[in-house]
């Protein structure tokens, strides 16, 4: 594979900086924000959503085991539903040569026109195989996190 292209990450900030200056360090941000603000509402909204589904269905207010796993799988899915497509234009805007792209919405027609829609969609399988079990996990530890401060400083009013 040869010699690394840089030897850590302020390295790779300088040469970010020497390639285009602080337009290059931040190029993707508002792609990113497009693919992150929507996607973390979706997730939300989904663990809530599966979240009083799951206590309908067993006539409970409490939450077992596996219906937060469920409910936090469901949220992961939901997430990268709509975050897909955001991701694949940010990473090809962002690995594509300096001046390639103007801008991440440059990316779109070109993507389209060499892979169609299911280029918007690279690589769904296996984040949506990680999603499932990496945000199952994060919202068990979530709601296990929450029960143990509410043991060590309850508030009334939640």
């Amino acid at each position: 594979t040869g010699k690394p292209k840089c030897s850590g990450p302020m390295d790779v900030i300088k040469q970010l900086y020497r390639e285009g200056g602080l337009r290059s360090i931040m190029r993707g941000t508002a792609i990113t924000a497009v693919r992150d603000m929507p996607a973390s509402g979706c997730y939300f909204a989904m663990y809530e959503f599966s979240k009083r589904s799951l206590k309908k269905a067993s006539g409970t207010e409490d939450l077992q085991f596996w219906q937060v796993l469920v409910a936090g799988g469901m949220a992961g899915w939901a997430n990268w539903a709509w975050a897909i497509p955001p991701d694949v234009i940010k990473t090809r805007y962002q690995t594509a040569p300096e001046g390639k792209y103007k801008r991440a919405l440059n990316v779109v027609p070109e993507l389209f026109k060499t892979e169609g829609p299911k280029g918007f969609f690279k690589g769904l399988v296996p984040i949506a195989l990680r999603a499932w079990p990496a945000n199952a996990c994060c919202m068990l530890g979530y709601e296990l996190a929450l029960q143990a401060m509410n043991v060590i400083a309850p508030l009334d009013d939640y």
